[in-house]
C-alpha cells in the first residue's frame, strides 16, 4: 500500500480562495494564516489565504479574487470586510462564504451562520447555497444597513480619536457618543419610498436591507434577507429625551405606537437633502455621498453558504 504523505493529502483537497482582514495592527499573520488553513484542512478543504492590512488592499484582493472566478470566495473578518467582498459577487456564479471574525457579525448572525470560526469553516463545506437580497446607495452595495445623521457622525468621531488620540476602539466609542450626543446634529430630508413622501426634520434615518425588528429585545435582528424589500425608519424632530423615549418604547414592544417614528417597507428609496454631500454610513464605512441618495434593493443579487435548514427566509 502506498501512504500518502501529509503534503500530498493536503494537495489534492479543493482549494478554496479566502480573503483575511488581519488589520494593520494584527500580530503575528502568518500563525493566524496557518491557524485558518488547518482548519480548512481539517473540514476537508484546502485554503488559499490571502491577507489584507487595509480597506484599499482588501478591495483589490477581492476584485482580484472574484476575477478569477472560484466556485466559493470565503470573507474573513467583520461586517464591512464581508460587505466589501460581497459586493465583488453581485449577480454572479461565485457562492460567498463568510469566517465572522468581527465585533459584532451582524450579518452573519442573521444567516444563522455561528460566530465560532471552527463551525463556520464546516458550514463551507456541509451548508447550502441560498440567494439573498443586498441594498444599493447610489451605487454602494450593503449587506445590513444604511443610515445618515447620527451613527456616521459617531463613526467619524471614533475613528478621529482613535488616531488623533491613539484611544482603543470601544474607549473611542463612548467618547465619540458623547461627543455626536452634545452637538446632535439634524437633518432636514425629503424621503419617496414607492411614491410615499415623508418630509421630515431628523436626527437619524436609518435604511435596512430587509425588515429590522425594531421591538423588544430581538431589536437589530432581520427574520430574513429575501423579500425583496428595504426598511426605512426615521424619528420626527425630536431631542435627546425623545429618542430615549422610543428606545423605551422599543424595548416594551411598543414602538409602533409613537408618533414621532416613522417605519415603511418599499423597493425604491429616494433621500433629499439639503446639503448638497452627506455622509452615508454603509456596513459601518463612512463615505461622503452627493445627494440625492437613490436606494434599492437588488432581490437575490448574491449568493451565500449558509447552515443546511429554513434560513435565510423565516
Amino acid at each position: 500500500m502506498v501512504r500518502k504523505t501529509a503534503a500530498e493529502s493536503t494537495s489534492s483537497l479543493p482549494v478554496m480562495p479566502v480573503v483575511l482582514n488581519v488589520g494593520a495592527g494584527t500580530d503575528d499573520k502568518s500563525h493566524a494564516a496557518e491557524h485558518l488553513a488547518d482548519l480548512f484542512s481539517s473540514a476537508g478543504m484546502r485554503a488559499d489565504v490571502r491577507m489584507a492590512e487595509s480597506g484599499a488592499a482588501l478591495a483589490e484582493l477581492a476584485r482580484a479574487a472574484a476575477a478569477e472566478g472560484p466556485p466559493m470566495l470565503v470573507a474573513g473578518g467583520g461586517d464591512g470586510t464581508i460587505s466589501a467582498v460581497a459586493a465583488e459577487l453581485i449577480d454572479r456564479p461565485t457562492v460567498l462564504g463568510v469566517l465572522p471574525l468581527g465585533t459584532l457579525n451582524h450579518f452573519a448572525k442573521d444567516l444563522g451562520i455561528p460566530v465560532y470560526v471552527e463551525q463556520a469553516v464546516r458550514i463551507l463545506r456541509e451548508g447550502r447555497v441560498a440567494r439573498i437580497d443586498v441594498g444599493e446607495v447610489n451605487g454602494r452595495i450593503f449587506l445590513n444597513n444604511s443610515s445618515l445623521g447620527l451613527y456616521p457622525e459617531i463613526v467619524r468621531q471614533r475613528e478621529e480619536q482613535r488616531q488623533r488620540l491613539g484611544r482603543g476602539k470601544w474607549h473611542a466609542m463612548v467618547w465619540a457618543l458623547l461627543g455626536a450626543l452634545r452637538r446632535y446634529p439634524f437633518l432636514s430630508v425629503r424621503l419617496d419610498a414607492d411614491g410615499e413622501v415623508l418630509a421630515r426634520r431628523t436626527p437619524f434615518v436609518f435604511i435596512g436591507n430587509n425588515e429590522y425588528q425594531m421591538e423588544t429585545f430581538q431589536i437589530g435582528a432581520r427574520a430574513c434577507l429575501d423579500r425583496g424589500l428595504l426598511s426605512l425608519y426615521v424619528a420626527h424632530h425630536t431631542g435627546r429625551l425623545g429618542l430615549l423615549r422610543l428606545a423605551v418604547r422599543a424595548l416594551f414592544g411598543r414602538l409602533a405606537q409613537a408618533s414621532d417614528f416613522d417605519s415603511v417597507c418599499a423597493r425604491e428609496i429616494l433621500v433629499e437633502t439639503r446639503q448638497p454631500r452627506v455622509r452615508v454610513a454603509t456596513d459601518g464605512e463612512v463615505t461622503m455621498m452627493e445627494s440625492p441618495l437613490r436606494y434599492r434593493v437588488r432581490p437575490g443579487a448574491l449568493r451565500v453558504a449558509v447552515p443546511a435548514g429554513d434560513r435565510p427566509s423565516a
